[in-house]
């Protein structure tokens, strides 16, 4: 263990020690070399705690996430989660951007889950508009298709990132080998692999393309049969077992406390899935089950994402079932993104057919699609609260409208941000390693933390 940047607190002083200065606990002594030989020979007994900067470990960690250990031996006493090294002021910038322009914001707040993101403020924005049964069916089942394909490759990182901080490296492989079939479907859909910004209040940007649904329907089996790679690999292997059996201990209680959702919670036995208990864009007519475990640890998290992958497809397929002809974006002319964007030589932009339309309505036409790309439409003033199920657990957005073409404020309840509470309760009074291994089952992405 290094032994940089490592604090000691004891009653006396300590003559090995860099520099010292009291404190209500007594006085703090500071290592700031690297001589474990000076640190190890101290008197016996005068080492009451070590407090360590942990890390970096998870991908999370590199630099904006903070992991304050208070340590005695290798038992943590004190775990405290720093953020904030992360901020990129999505929110407030929102408040300067018309409603359709925040879309490619929040896309790129958990840059893991953009198709949630943007699902979650599409419904909230459209609920302020009072139009949410106008949404088009087609729109509600590429959102539904595109989400659930979005929860597989977020789980598949999920995967990875904990194999590979457990010793694990070949699941690391295998997550990101199925994530890149995942990412070129939502390259073929929307032109970008993340962030795609392919939700529009009112619909979805474009349409599938003329052989998308068949596919996303011939990636399905290649993907169910990849996925067991990973199962195979993992699931009751004894030595991931004993990494991960115990380890990040949270029950039912401990997460109706902290307001815990997703994963972490369902591994507690609590079938609780916004999917099931508040539908949205359509999903009261899928069939799916909910996957709980009574484990209430990190070998039941990572059970429950392993089996969510194969309800995601089913999910999938069904929605390419209920794929029928008929329009991306709701009716109203006033709301209605006027946009029939195409991959074409010359990158993405709107089909050569769809400006002559435009080019060719009558002048009034025309000066009302300028006027509502450059200015935007106008919501009532208002406050609405709309959530989705995302893969980390309720992803809510709030937004408040003063009348305007664009939100007086907007906030949104991202999962990362509440579960990383846990860390807390999951690590004190364990070993460091399963520090590791409790921060992984969290599965935060700081994007969305700290937006």
């Amino acid at each position: 263990m290094s032994t940089d940047n490592v604090t000691f607190t004891s009653a006396e002083s300590q003559e090995s020690v860099a520099g010292s200065y009291d404190t209500t606990e007594g006085r703090v002594y500071t290592v700031s070399g690297g001589d474990w030989d000076t640190v190890a020979g101290a008197p016996e007994g005068e080492q009451d705690r070590i407090v360590v900067n942990m890390g970096p470990q998870h991908p999370s960690t590199h630099g904006v996430l903070r992991l304050i250990l208070e340590l005695d031996g290798e038992t943590v006493t004190e775990a405290r989660a720093g953020i904030g090294y992360l901020h990129t002021g999505i929110e407030k910038n929102m408040e300067f951007r018309s409603w359709v322009q925040g879309v490619t914001f929040v896309t790129r707040m958990d840059y893991l889950t953009p198709m949630f993101n943007e699902t979650a403020y599409c419904l909230a924005v459209e609920k302020a508009l009072d139009i949410t049964d106008q949404i088009p069916e087609r729109a509600n089942v590429i959102r539904v298709m595109m989400m659930e394909l979005n929860r597989i490759s977020s789980h598949l990182v999920a995967l990875a990132t904990g194999g590979m901080e457990l010793g694990a490296l070949t699941a690391m492989e295998f997550g990101f080998r199925e994530r890149e079939l995942v990412l070129d479907i939502f390259e073929m859909v929307s032109g970008l692999r993340m962030n795609s910004a392919s939700g529009r209040p009112g619909g979805v940007a474009q349409d599938l393309p003329d052989d998308g649904a068949q596919k996303i329907r011939d990636t399905i089996p290649l993907l169910r049969k990849r996925l067991k790679d990973t199962a195979d690999l993992l699931v009751d292997n004894a030595i991931w077992m004993g990494r991960t059996v115990d380890v990040g201990y949270l029950d039912l209680a401990g997460c109706m406390a902290l307001g815990i959702t997703g994963p972490i919670l369902r591994s507690t036995g609590l079938p609780h899935d916004l999917r099931k208990s508040q539908p949205y864009c359509g999903y009261e007519d899928y069939e799916f089950d909910v996957i709980t475990k009574n484990t209430a640890d990190v070998y039941g998290r990572f059970l429950i994402r392993i089996e969510e992958m194969e309800q995601s497809l089913r999910i999938v397929e069904q929605a390419l079932d209920k794929l029928k002809p008929g329009p991306v974006m709701v009716e109203d002319k006033k709301i209605a993104w006027p946009a029939q964007l195409s991959i074409g030589s010359d990158g993405q932009g709107n089909s050569p057919e769809h400006i002559r339309e435009i080019m060719s309505e009558s002048m009034e036409g025309l000066i009302h699609h300028f006027k509502l790309v450059t200015e935007g439409f106008r919501v009532p003033a208002g406050q609405v609260y709309a959530a989705v199920e995302s893969p980390k657990g309720e992803l809510g957005c709030h937004i408040v409208s003063s009348g305007g073409t664009r939100p007086y404020r907007v906030h949104f309840r991202d999962p990362s941000f509440t579960n990383l509470q846990a860390t807390a309760a999951m690590c004190e009074g364990s070993m460091i390693s399963d520090v590791i291994a409790a921060v992984a089952s969290i599965d935060p992405v700081m994007g969305g933390v700290d937006r």
